[in-house]
């Protein structure tokens, strides 16, 4: 059994969607960050960053316990322990490596200086949200050009897919507002079509 420890952010979602989508029982317990939850002594035992996501899995490698923090590491956690979404093909393999980092640092990074843009940072400055904005939605565009001809990154589902689609849905209205990229559509709506999708989506 893995306790889950999340919010339901796109960094929090990630870590529900693998275990979701990789068969992995677990339980799921919220830690309200707007409350300050993830800054209590109890979780940050669990995570002395005072963030979430976290896993506990009682039933680690070697049969001990183990305590993983950081959604990427999660992800990557969760689909080798299931054994699933990651590309026995060497090439297929290196790209889903390369949209998971993309996913990771560019998509993800980029999507979080604006969320701290637009609700944390004292001044707020609509030019500076704008010109973060169009850099997101140009990410978005190179990995749309990508997909042409493609059902996934790497041309099988894999953790690169996992990575990547709680931010999309985060984004869904500047998307939305954006137009265009039919590719990258189309695969959201492969991806929202899926059960493991679905239930880590609304966890």
């Amino acid at each position: 059994m893995i306790d889950l420890y999340l919010w339901g952010t796109a960094n929090g979602l990630r870590a529900s969607l693998a275990l979701a989508e990789c068969g992995l029982e677990h339980r799921v317990h919220k830690v309200d960050i707007t409350k300050g939850e993830a800054k209590k002594p109890e979780f940050l035992k669990l995570n002395p960053a005072g963030a979430i996501p976290v896993i506990v899995d009682r039933d680690g490698p070697g049969g001990k316990p183990l305590t993983l923090a950081q959604s990427g590491a999660i992800v990557v956690y969760a689909c080798e322990k299931a054994g699933r979404f990651i590309p026995t093909d060497p090439r297929r393999r290196a790209l889903a490596a390369q949209y998971f980092a993309m996913a990771a640092s560019d998509v993800a990074g980029t999507s979080g200086t604006i969320f701290r843009l637009e609700f944390v940072v004292p001044e707020k400055s609509a030019a500076n949200v704008e010109f973060f904005k169009q850099i997101l939605l140009n990410y978005f565009r190179v990995i749309d050009q990508h997909l042409a001809g493609r059902e996934y990154l790497a041309d099988e589902m894999s953790f690169a897919d996992l990575m990547l689609y709680p931010n999309y849905a985060a984004r869904g209205p500047l998307l939305e507002a954006a137009g265009g990229m039919e590719h990258l559509r189309a695969w959201a709506a492969r991806m929202a079509a899926r059960p493991g999708v679905q239930q880590g989506m609304n966890p």
